[in-house]
């Protein structure tokens, strides 16, 4: 038990200051650092409380696509960040607006598990002992026959979100060549092929 505690104090610890770094760093790339290594200590969390497919997933989607994905992105657009910082005071009362809205939702939350602790008999379904059954098995059978419809609309939503980021990053170019699929399709034999009669000791 003191191993685990440790641990844990370790793992939050870590996770709690790598958070406020990823918002805190000047460097773009530097706050996609911290933003992997918040993620592997979340992953060590997880395995914490018993709940390895979890830790998993968040290691091999979050780490490897997700956060991979921001640093490209962040390199690529070549974004100048100093320039956006100028403006942070102009949005300061709407972020701290939404701010006090999680907050308040995060109290409400922390509020119902005190004040009606039978509420999370209510709204989760009852999932066999480890014995009986593996932890992948136990969330694939709740997330596919309960939050079926759930999971195909984030299904939807992510690949919206993909779209929505190559649209962003595909820019046209001066002097770039692009390949046309329309005008290769449609073009015709005169266009592409011209035979001309070249004579003896006379050059193209």
């Amino acid at each position: 038990m003191i191993i685990q505690g440790l641990a844990f104090y370790l793992f939050a610890f870590v996770t709690v200051a790598s958070g406020f770094m990823v918002i805190a760093a000047r460097n773009p790339v530097h706050s996609v650092l911290f933003l992997i290594l918040a993620f592997f200590n979340a992953a060590g969390l997880f395995v914490l409380l018993g709940a390895e497919f979890l830790a998993m997933i968040l290691v091999i989607v979050y780490v490897g696509a997700v956060a991979v994905l921001f640093l490209f992105v962040v390199m690529m657009l070549d974004i100048d960040f100093t320039e956006l910082r100028e403006g942070f005071l102009q949005y300061l009362p709407v972020g701290g607006l939404i701010g006090l809205i999680l907050l308040i939702e995060l109290i409400l939350v922390l509020g119902t598990w005190v004040v009606a602790p039978e509420a999370a008999k209510v709204a989760t379904t009852p999932i066999p002992s480890p014995e009986q059954i593996a932890n992948t098995h136990a969330i694939g059978h709740v997330l596919y026959t309960k939050y079926v419809f759930l999971f195909q609309a984030a299904g939807l939503i992510l690949l919206v979100a993909m779209i929505g980021a190559i649209v962003l990053t595909l820019r046209s170019r001066d002097g770039v060549r692009r390949q046309r699929i329309g005008t290769q399709v449609g073009r015709r034999r005169e266009d592409a092929v011209e035979i001309r009669k070249v004579g003896p000791r006379q050059g193209v």
